[in-house]
């Protein structure tokens, strides 16, 4: 292409490609090798052992290789998305990208193949000499009826999964909102009568899949660019048309459209009309997928057609028909479970737990990735975004379970819910944090108060924590506002979440006598404390957890920390000998850090200094790490010694005085503290390995080194968790996400269970 001719878009896209290193994928060791030691185990001579093990049995090298997570995108670039036959050099940034894909929605590592041939056999040959190196084969961009052909006979020469995505895919994500589409209208599978226009890879799967799942033959209709492909026609057909032609009377695609409940669309732009349109049956549903522009625009079917269900292959419209949804968490599935293929059953379930994923309440995190549209379950909203990150729980766990039902599994999971958690884990690195802690809350079925109860977010974290079975959650706000706006936003199950309204509950006379009893001799009157319980939702909630109503509270989300903080510390006291301080934990680069105090004490002295030192262990403990502190300072031992380090020195003297079952050392810097090569060179350091809980000297210094991880380093934050009062209080950053809102009620709930 000229230089002078490209648009922005497209020097925009070669730019994104080409800069710093070429392409989209590298290959990282996940293994260290730093010393001599660790190379002679990963190459020579140590390598030679888990060959040999191999060698007596071949399924140890799932055990000893990374076999088990490397699927192979293999293509030889005849039909690249809308480009067509570009050659296999050409297609290789497209197999990157799927392989960039893989990784990124579901943590499988995809390695590209480009194949020079387009000789059937030549290239059933070379990928079946390859089968060993992979635990999966994702076949892409191979015209047909060739890709029919390469596909199966793979399939029966190797024993791993052999899936072609073109064909499947588009199959699995078109099914299941269908599935949906057909809920909202209120059709069955077995009297919907369906169009397809196309009958290429993706429309043959799709019928199969359709047929597999309980649709008659009798009910389709395919069309291609001759007609309807029906029983008799000679001119145009091929096996994979044949099995599926119809009998009927019926010869061109507005014929076959007369009365039809659905239209399938994979063909070309332009290949429905308005009339079309119009003579299909009430409340149609229409599938327009051809790329990149569809058979007929929303717009258009808008214009003759107030009740259609409308999906496209775009993602400037509603309800995308993007494989991105089912690949990689169809592969996660399959790889987890040694499946040796990837069958009808598998496709199904993928599709179901798609369709279910569809119906539950999207969390705001995806809004956010969609500029914060309010996604819910309608017609605009049949089909999961591709960012939902539950996807890969939902998905993979479905298509495993179905993988093991069917006997194609050849590694069982004997515990689905610990397998759903290790899946949330993968893309999610505080979700295997937070497991222990949620496993043991779901026993107590704790109260937690939900303060801001008139806010979307806290809505929809009380619901989810509800749902979850993490406990009962209660929302204080008035009753009316709570439920029009459960009403305005859609989501079921909210009906049953317990409101609290502040200013006309029956606990009120109790709260204020026991708030004045507190506040009588620090300045506030009788009234003070009634304005306060009536129409302080914190304080009410507080009042709540501290007279045994509910047994935590989670506030935050419209009101600074300090704010939130001074509600709650009126009515709760800290717990004897403790101090009131804020712990938060990072997770990057696969490191688990807690630094406090990141909230509270601004210039903490040295006793205080050791007081949030232990207090940070045990939270580390109750999270599942054994603790080693770091008290940090910008001195290592003495060097430079100036005034400002003496209190991180102070407090090491206090905490020397205590008897501590855990490791601390400092003053020390954060190189010294993180990097063993550099603690070497300090032999008389009592940490036997990096510190995972990092005591900062200062209010600043904490607070901005976890928001720098955060936004810098990518980490993934749980916090900052309040620590130190007598009842259970969560205070979430201002703006928090329903995740964060849901960890911190967790967290209370935890706090309420181990106290």
């Amino acid at each position: 292409m000229d230089t002078d001719n490209r648009t922005d878009a497209e020097n925009e896209a070669l730019l994104f490609h080409s800069t710093g290193r070429p392409g989209k994928i590298e290959i990282t060791p996940t293994k260290p090798l730093t010393t001599q030691r660790e190379l002679s185990l990963a190459y020579s001579p140590g390598v030679a052992v888990p060959c040999l093990e191999i060698e007596k049995d071949p399924n140890t090298a799932y055990d000893y290789t990374s076999r088990g997570n490397i699927v192979a995108v293999i293509s030889n670039g005849t039909a690249v998305l809308g480009l067509g036959n570009i050659g296999a050099l050409a297609s290789k940034p497209v197999m990157e990208g799927k392989a960039v894909l893989f990784k990124r929605f579901a943590d499988v590592d995809g390695i590209d193949l480009e194949v020079d041939t387009q000789d059937v056999d030549a290239f059933v040959n070379s990928v079946r000499y390859l089968g060993p190196s992979f635990g999966g084969i994702n076949l892409e961009d191979i015209k047909a009826p060739e890709c029919f052909i390469i596909e199966q006979r793979l399939k029966e020469l190797l024993d791993i999964p052999v899936f072609h995505d073109d064909q499947h895919g588009t199959a699995i994500i078109s099914a299941a909102g269908l599935i949906n589409a057909m809920h909202l209208t209120g059709r069955d599978l077995k009297t919907t009568k369906l169009v397809v226009n196309g009958a290429g890879a993706a429309s043959i799967a799709g019928v199969e899949l359709l047929k597999a799942m309980g649709m008659p033959h009798n009910n389709i209709i395919i069309c291609d660019t001759r007609g309807v492909v029906y029983q008799g026609r000679e001119q145009g057909m091929n096996q994979w048309k044949s099995a599926h032609a119809a009998v009927t009377d019926r010869r061109t695609l507005a014929e076959a459209l007369e009365g039809a409940d659905v239209f399938f669309g994979l063909s070309a732009k332009g290949a429905v009309t308005k009339d079309m349109v119009k003579s299909m049956a009430a409340n149609p549903i229409i599938f327009a997928m051809a790329n990149p522009d569809p058979e007929i625009t929303p717009e258009d079917v808008a214009s003759v057609r107030d009740d259609a269900i409308m999906a496209t292959g775009r993602s400037d419209y509603p309800n995308q028909v993007n494989n991105v949804l089912g690949f990689p968490y169809i592969f996660r599935g399959a790889l987890d479970v040694r499946a040796s293929e990837i069958n009808q059953d598998m496709k199904i379930a993928a599709a179901h737990a798609l369709a279910e994923l569809a119906r539950e309440d999207v969390p705001d995190e995806v809004d956010a990735a969609y500029s914060g549209r309010r996604l819910k379950f309608g017609r605009d909203y049949i089909i999961p975004a591709p960012f939902d990150p539950r996807l890969i729980v939902h998905v993979s766990a479905a298509v495993a379970q179905a993988a093991m039902d069917t006997g194609v599994a050849r590694k069982r999971i004997e515990d689905m819910d610990a397998y759903r958690a290790e899946l949330s884990a993968r893309l999610d690195p505080t979700a295997a944090s937070l497991q222990n802690i949620l496993d043991r809350i779901r026993k107590s079925n704790k109260r937690v108060v939900f303060a801001e109860g008139e806010e979307e977010k806290t809505i929809r974290a009380a619901l989810s924590f509800q749902a979850g079975g993490y406990g009962h959650a209660i929302l204080i706000g008035r009753e009316d506002r709570i439920k029009r706006k459960i009403e305005d936003m859609g989501i079921a199950g909210a009906e049953t979440l317990e409101i609290q309204n502040a200013k006309v509950s029956a606990f009120n006379e109790k709260y204020i006598e026991f708030l004045y009893k507190r506040l009588q001799r620090k300045g506030a009157m009788h009234r003070d404390c009634q304005r306060m319980v009536n129409q302080d939702r914190n304080i009410f909630a507080a009042c709540m957890v501290a007279m045994g109503d509910a047994d935590g509270m989670v506030t935050g989300l419209t009101r600074s920390f300090g704010v939130a903080a001074d509600d709650v510390t009126r009515v709760i006291d800290c717990k004897p000998n403790e101090l009131l301080m804020a712990v938060t934990m990072v997770i990057s680069r696969g490191r688990t850090i807690f630094i406090a105090d990141t909230n509270v004490h601004e210039l903490p002295e040295p006793a205080q200094l050791a007081d949030i030192t232990c207090q940070t262990a045990a939270v580390a403990r109750a999270f599942g790490h054994e603790p080693r502190v770091a008290l940090l300072s910008f001195s290592n031992f003495g060097n430079p010694m100036r005034e400002k380090a003496l209190r991180i020195r102070e407090a090491v003297d206090i905490l020397d005085t205590r008897e501590l079952d855990f490791e601390y050392d400092g003053e020390m810097s954060a190189d010294v503290a993180m990097d063993p090569e550099v603690q070497r060179l300090y032999p008389f350091c009592r940490l036997s390995g990096p510190a995972n809980v990092l005591v900062m000297p200062a209010l600043h210094s904490a607070n901005i080194s976890y928001k720098l991880l955060q936004r810098f380093a990518g980490g993934s934050v749980i916090g900052p968790m309040l620590m130190g009062l007598e009842k259970p209080a969560q205070i979430v950053q201002m703006g928090a996400s329903v995740t964060d809102i849901v960890n911190a009620a967790a967290i209370a709930a935890h706090e309420a269970t181990i106290a």
